[in-house]
This record gives structure tokens, C-alpha cells and sequence, in this order.
């Protein structure tokens, strides 16, 4: 055993195992500081090495905008650095052949003192910056032309607003390019003008390089080719014909002779990005090619061997480039699947951090509701026999305390005195009225004062029962709130699983359905898998629409069927919100099977308002609600009650809480909601879509039926209505349903129309066997109302409402179809 020792001198015995762990963690973060360390300072050379080329850099043989606009980023940006910035700049500065180097020193001081100045008052701000570096060039210009004395001559005025604009312009570029090279970036993406800002930025720093020659071999023209097999390699031909194009711009302004460079440039980065897909070896044959081709029709024999030349030194440093820097610059391009895999690794860190924090929650509500639950149970455990102890305390002490006798009855003779009271007691208890002429002989032999003892006791006992009605409601809502709190934390448990299984990777997923759908001819925008679990599949594409021909329905459903080994289905079709004809389709899986729905109901008396309320609503995990309820009474009272207890009911299913916890959810929220007697029938059925299995809840509701063939099978249970008791036990019933089944349910208005002298069940058996059982749900609703109307002869004596629905297994409209090359989509595994 090893030891620690405390803050305090103490020390404490450490497990080896423990111990091992401590000086890994140790040295995980000792490695980790020296890697940022190394990463740190390799920035800063490579920041400090491009202020040096920038401060050489110059364009049009005599204007060096780039270092004042170099240097004022960098002093909001990377103020750590600014000191071996400026000195870099000075340095390239000094070697450049066009001798700037006053003017770009003179700027830099300028700068810092009205930098200095900004910041005495307050106004320094990064907004500013670009006007500043304006009037600080053009005013560093306008003095060196004075001071040369050769007057205010159109041509160096021209010049020197010339290099003021174009170091504003420098500025606003650096601004967005500078950050990619700092420590301090965390986004993964770059934007399609900061990409074009970094081109910008490597393009000007090449300039520096002007003049750098080995024989007939430019620096430039290498670092440029290089830079095109980069860009091409990583985003393909429109990213590396815009690298030309900007170098090739940059490189012509530095140097006059080398303006056919921008065409060259353009048309080789085109070729090379087009052959991407071959690799870096096609990548680099493509550029060769085009840069060849060019060479040949515009210079001569001399210039096509320097341009290979040139080529040839630009593909070997693309060769030798290591696989992690392409990796990490494709991180930043959009569209690339490196790209799209760390937002993907984002957003996935995002939903592990959500789920975990749900599920702390769900953990929470979990210990509230264990909490809950104990102060039950204590509650609970308190026996009669201790509630008629200290019921006899309470009298003992209201009324025995000053009694002379007290001693003698309660210290005595306490066995005999317990008997005598509690004989008083259940006396009492049974309703019996106690008086001086029923009181027996032998409590008036006990007591003196036996009178007035059954007397306070009788009022003392009425008390005494209000207070455990009191204590068993606490009780019992103590048991609900411990119910609902679980149900909560189920709920949120449900939703981390579901959190963390939306939050796997299915990039790979996505561009196997991308080009299974392209490969017959779809022009897809966009796809996102959401969820590819099976029974749950959730998928959304953004195409190109064309209407009438529904290619949405006929091609890409049936093949995602195939694909994926279940029926597909379109679930919603909406306009994209960019327009240009896109929609966004949602695919889902299909279920195994549908129900199909018919509604038929009357008020009563006639009326155009009845108290029953219906609802059939899909739930959204893979269940089907068909619900019933009948509100107390008639009219708009009992319309309120039944829909609440239908809308409630049906929300607390969607959230995805138990069946009998939602039941007693609903019975407690009908009791709060009034203290008049209120209460409402419920009767639901909950379809399983996939496997047809039902369950039912009945609370007060009339049986319903289940007509097979010519059989017909009454489905009942003896609950009392919710909102009655605070309590109230739930039967549920499960039942198998069959293809063709049809499931009748229906209000007391409807069954007990035969009257009291009929036998109601068989009664309405017969009638349900003579419905057609060919026809629509619809028309034998409609069909069994009109039944009923005409049994009662035409008075609608309370509230009709019936609802039939058919149970159907899933036909697709259109077949799968197998395409040939088109491999099955490996599903990730379910995260548990």
C-alpha cells in the first residue's frame, strides 16, 4: 500500500490500482500541455513566417499594402505576438529589392499611436480598424511624397490612394483568413468568403517569394502549383479553378510578365479538381496536363520546360505531403466528407452531453419519487391499533386530567379502564347513540362521570375521523405524486435513448442512399438519416420536384424498401425553405398494419352539442389511439369534462407514460378541476401497428365488441368512471386482433337504448351480426346508429356516439424493386 499525505499532514492509504490511474491521469495531462505547447509555438513560426513574406510582398513593382493590414489584425487577434509580427515585417521589408522599409515602419508607428490614442478614450474597436489602416497608409504615402519634393503630382497621389484602398481591402481579407491560424478557432467550417479570404492571404504571401529562383525555377510559380493540387485535391474542380484564379491574379499584379499565369493556373486547377476522385497520383496528372497544355501555346520552348520543371517540384512536395494535413484542411472546406464527419462529431458531443444531462434529471425525479414512496409506506404502516391508542390518549388527556380519580383508573386499573373505553369507542363507531338509558351497568360502575365521557368521546371520535380521511387523502396523493414523478423520469429516460440512438453516425448511411438514387437518375439535394432503427426508420430528402410524376412514392420508397429489407413509406411532403422547386419529402417505415376509422353520433333530444367526446390519433411509437368518453350529463358541461379527459389522456400516451399511470393522471386532474361531483367514462383501445396485439382500458366505460367473421366477442371491465374516487383501480385488457377484425366501441346512449327489459348484450350482438361485413367502418357506423334511432323511435333520450374501426394488414401501393449493384444499408447498432 502506498500513502498520500493530506494538506493537513495526514496520510491516507491509496490502493496500487488507484495509485496507477492518479499518475496516468498525471501524465496524460503533462503530455497533453507539451503537445499544445509544440502546437502553440508551430503556429506562431508559421504566423511569423508568412509577416515575414508579407512584408516583402509587394504588387505592381512599388506598393506594399500588405504588411500595415498584416499587422493592425494582428494586434487584436494575436497581441502576444505582435512584437516578433512587426520585427518579421521589418525584416522582409529590409530585404525586399523595392526598398519599403521606411514606409512600412513609419505606417506600423503611425498605427500604434493612433491605436494608442483610440484606446485612451475608449473607442478601439476591431470595426474601426480597416478605416484606420486607410488613413494611416494614405497619410505614411502623402508625407513620403512631400517629403521627396517633387511636388503634389497627380501620378503619387494616385498611387499613394491606390495603396490606402487596397490595404482597407487587405484588412477586411485578413480579418476572416488571419483566425484560421490561431490556437484560439474552435469551429470546424469555414464559410465559402473565408475560404476565398485564405486563398487571398497564401496567394499574397507567395508573392514574397518574387525573385526567389534554382536556374530556370521560380518559387513562386512552385508554391502556386501546390497550392491548386491542395485545394483540388480537397474540394474539387470549382475550389482549385478559384485557387488559380486568385493566384494566378495576385502573382500577375507582383509580376507584369506573368499575367498569362492566371489562365494557366485556372485551367490546371479545373483539370486536377475534375480527376479527385483518382487520388493525389490523378490529382497530380491533371495539373501537369493542364499546366502543359497552356505552356506549350503561350510560351516558348524554354518557358514549357520551366513550367514542367515547376510542375514536377510542385507534385513532389504534394506527394511527400502527409495525409493528416489534407485531412485537417478538408476539415475546413464544406461538402467534403471530412467536413461533414466533424459536424456530425459535434453535433454528436452536443446529444451525448444533452442525453447525460436528461438523464440526471430522470435520475433526480427517480430518488423524488423513491422519497415519495417511503413517506407512503411509513404512512401506511401505521396500524388501527396505534390509531386507537392515541385517539384514547387525546380523550385521556382532554378530559381524565382532572378527574380526582385519575390515578386510580388509568395507573390502577389500566387494563380495565382500556377495555371499558374501547368498548365506548366501537359503540360509538357502529353508529350507535349512546344515552344515559343505554349506557351499560357496568360502565357506569367504571367511570362517575361515564356520561360525560361518551359525550366528549362522540365529539372527540368525529375528529378523530376527520383526521384519518385527512391523513389517507394525504396518503394517497403522497402515492400519486411518487407515480407521477416515476412516470416522469421514465419519460425522460426514454428520451436520452432516444437523444443518444439520434446521435450515431450515419454519414456513411446517407451517402450509400445518395448514390443508390443518383444512380437512377435523381437529382437529390440533400439527405439526412435521423434514424434507421428498425420499425422506426426516419429519413428526410430535399429534391428536385416534378410534378406529376410522384417519383417520391414509385422509385425512392420502393427502393429504400428494398435497401433497407421494410416497407418505406412517404409520411409528409412540404416546399424546402430555400425554394428553386425543392421539397422536402419524410420517409418513415411503414406499419405492418392500418385501421381504418367510422364515426356516427347524435346529441340528445336532437341537439347540436353532445357531451361525448372521440378521438383516433396515431401516437407516434408505433401505436394507434381509438378513444371514447362520455361526460356526465349532457350539454356543453359534459362535453368539457369528456374532452379534457380525452385531450389529457392522449398527451400523457405521446410523452410515452405508462397506460395506468396516465388512467390515474387523468382521474386526479378531473377531481382538482371542480369540487362539484364530476366524471367522465374512458374507453380507449391502443393498437400495436406492428403486431396488431390491443390493449384495452375501460374505466366506466359500456363493454364494446369485436365482430370476426360472424362471431362477435363483448369486451368489458368493471371500473368505476375517473374523477369519482381519488383512487380507482385499472384492469387492461390485451387482446390479439386478426386481419379483417372489426372493433366496435360505443357510449350508453347507444347500449342502453334497447330499455331494461331487453338483454342489452345479446341485444346488441345480434344487431352487430347483421351489420355487412363488407362494408366501409364508416357505413356500419352509420348503419348501426340509424339501428338504434329507429329501436327507439326516433327520441334520442341521451348523448349516441359509436366508433368502428378495421384492423387491415399494410399494403404498399407500389413494389419494391431490386436495382442491380446496390447493396443492402448496414444499420448501426441500437445504443441500449
Amino acid at each position: 500500500m502506498l500513502k498520500l499525505t493530506s494538506l493537513k499532514g495526514r496520510k491516507l492509504p491509496m490502493p496500487h490500482s488507484a495509485h496507477a490511474i492518479a499518475q496516468g491521469v498525471l501524465g496524460k495531462v503533462k503530455e497533453n500541455r507539451f503537445v499544445q505547447a509544440w502546437f502553440v509555438k508551430r503556429w506562431a513560426l508559421l504566423l511569423v513566417a508568412i509577416a515575414f513574406l508579407l512584408g516583402r510582398a509587394t504588387i505592381l513593382d512599388e506598393l506594399s499594402p500588405f504588411a500595415i493590414a498584416y499587422f493592425a489584425v494582428f494586434y487584436y487577434v494575436r497581441k502576444d505576438l505582435l512584437h516578433w509580427v512587426g520585427a518579421a515585417l521589418c525584416a522582409g521589408s529590409l530585404l525586399s529589392p523595392h526598398g519599403n522599409a521606411g514606409y512600412i515602419v513609419t505606417e506600423m508607428l503611425v498605427f500604434l499611436l493612433i491605436q494608442k490614442a483610440l484606446e485612451k478614450f475608449g473607442k478601439a474597436e476591431l470595426s474601426y480598424v480597416p478605416l484606420l489602416v486607410l488613413l494611416t497608409s494614405f497619410t505614411v504615402q502623402l508625407f513620403g511624397v512631400v517629403i521627396e519634393g517633387n511636388g503634389l503630382a497627380w501620378y503619387p497621389l494616385l498611387m499613394a490612394g491606390i495603396q490606402a484602398v487596397l490595404s482597407l481591402i487587405l484588412t477586411l481579407i485578413f480579418v476572416q483568413a488571419v483566425p484560421v491560424f490561431t490556437v484560439a478557432r474552435k469551429k470546424q467550417g469555414l464559410k465559402n468568403d473565408e475560404i476565398i479570404c485564405l486563398i487571398i492571404l497564401l496567394a499574397s504571401v507567395m508573392t514574397g517569394t518574387v525573385g526567389w529562383t534554382f536556374g530556370h525555377v521560380t518559387a513562386e510559380h512552385i508554391l502556386s502549383r501546390y497550392l491548386i493540387l491542395l485545394f483540388a485535391l480537397v474540394g474539387g474542380a470549382p475550389l482549385g479553378a478559384s485557387v488559380g484564379v486568385i493566384t494566378g491574379l495576385i502573382l500577375s499584379l507582383a509580376d507584369v510578365n506573368a499575367v498569362y499565369q492566371m489562365s494557366l493556373l485556372a485551367f490546371a486547377g479545373m483539370l486536377a479538381g475534375l480527376m479527385r476522385e483518382g487520388g493525389k497520383l490523378a490529382v497530380a496528372f491533371g495539373m501537369l496536363i493542364g499546366s502543359s497544355i497552356l505552356s506549350v501555346y503561350v510560351g516558348d520552348q524554354q518557358a514549357f520546360v520551366s513550367s514542367t520543371w515547376e510542375s514536377g517540384a510542385a507534385v513532389l512536395l504534394f506527394l511527400l505531403t502527409p495525409r493528416a494535413i489534407l485531412q485537417a484542411l478538408a476539415r475546413y472546406v464544406p461538402g467534403t466528407q471530412e467536413n461533414m464527419k466533424s459536424h456530425y462529431d459535434y453535433a454528436k458531443r452536443v446529444r451525448d452531453i444533452t442525453a447525460s444531462r436528461v438523464q440526471q434529471f430522470s435520475e433526480v425525479f427517480r430518488q423524488l419519487s423513491s422519497t415519495f414512496k417511503q413517506l407512503t409506506q411509513e404512512g401506511a404502516a401505521v396500524t388501527r391499533e396505534t390509531e386507537v391508542e392515541h385517539f384514547m390518549n387525546e380523550i385521556s388527556e382532554s378530559f381524565c386530567s382532572n378527574c380526582y380519580k385519575r390515578h386510580s383508573c388509568w395507573n390502577g386499573e389500566f387494563y380495565q379502564t382500556y377495555q371499558f373505553m374501547t368498548e365506548m369507542m366501537t359503540a360509538i363507531d357502529s353508529g350507535e347513540k349512546l344515552s344515559k338509558r343505554n349506557l351499560p351497568q357496568q360502565w357506569k360502575k367504571a367511570c362517575m362521570k361515564v356520561e360525560r365521557v361518551a359525550e366528549a368521546m362522540s365529539r372527540q371520535y368525529e375528529q378523530h375521523k376527520n383526521n384519518l380521511h385527512w391523513k389517507k387523502q394525504i396518503l394517497e396523493s403522497r402515492q400519486l405524486v411518487a407515480d407521477q414523478l416515476s412516470g416522469v423520469s421514465q419519460v425522460m429516460e426514454d428520451l436520452a435513448k432516444e437523444i443518444k440512438r439520434e446521435g450515431q453516425e450515419l454519414y456513411l448511411q446517407e451517402e450509400q442512399i445518395r448514390s443508390a438514387l443518383e444512380d437512377l437518375g435523381l437529382s437529390i439535394h440533400s439527405i439526412d438519416v435521423i434514424n434507421l432503427e428498425e420499425g422506426n426508420v426516419e429519413i428526410e430528402i430535399v429534391h428536385q420536384y416534378r410534378k406529376g410524376y410522384d417519383e417520391c412514392r414509385k422509385i425512392i420508397a420502393p427502393l429504400l424498401s428494398d435497401i433497407l429489407g421494410e416497407n418505406i413509406a412517404v409520411k409528409k411532403e412540404q416546399p424546402a425553405e430555400r425554394g428553386d422547386g425543392l421539397y422536402t419529402v419524410f420517409f418513415g417505415s411503414a406499419k405492418e398494419y392500418e385501421v381504418e376509422n367510422g364515426i356516427a353520433g347524435a346529441a340528445k333530444g336532437g341537439d347540436l352539442l353532445s357531451g361525448d367526446s372521440y378521438s383516433t390519433v396515431e401516437l407516434g411509437n408505433g401505436k394507434f389511439a381509438v378513444a371514447l368518453s362520455d361526460g356526465m350529463g349532457n350539454g356543453e358541461r359534459a362535453k368539457a369534462e369528456s374532452s379534457a379527459a380525452l385531450s389529457i389522456l392522449q398527451q400523457l400516451l405521446q410523452s410515452g407514460m405508462d397506460e395506468k399511470l396516465a388512467i390515474k393522471s387523468v382521474n386526479s386532474v378531473l377531481m382538482l378541476r371542480s369540487p362539484d361531483e364530476v366524471f367522465a367514462t374512458v374507453d380507449m383501445a391502443l393498437i400495436d401497428l406492428y403486431s396488431a396485439r390491443t390493449t384495452f382500458l375501460k374505466i366506466g366505460s359500456t363493454p364494446s365488441f369485436l365482430k370476426r367473421g360472424g362471431e362477435v366477442i363483448p369486451i368489458m371491465a368493471n371500473n368505476l368512471p375517473v374523477g369519482i374516487l381519488q383512487e380507482i383501480d385499472i384492469d387492461l385488457l390485451s387482446v390479439q386482433l386478426k386481419p379483417g377484425d372489426v372493433l366496435i366501441m360505443m357510449t350508453d346512449g347507444i347500449y342502453d337504448a334497447p330499455g331494461y327489459a331487453v338483454n342489452k348484450e345479446l341485444w346488441m350482438k345480434r344487431v352487430i351480426q347483421e351489420l355487412d361485413a363488407e362494408a366501409t367502418p364508416q357505413e356500419m357506423a352509420d348503419c348501426l346508429l340509424e339501428r338504434i334511432v329507429r329501436q327507439s323511435k326516433g327520441d334520442i333520450e341521451d348523448d349516441m356516439t359509436v366508433i368502428v374501426s378495421r384492423v387491415e394488414r399494410y399494403r404498399p401501393e407500389w413494389a419494391t424493386f431490386r436495382w442491380a449493384g446496390v447493396p443492402r444499408v448496414e444499420r448501426p447498432k441500437v445504443v441500449s
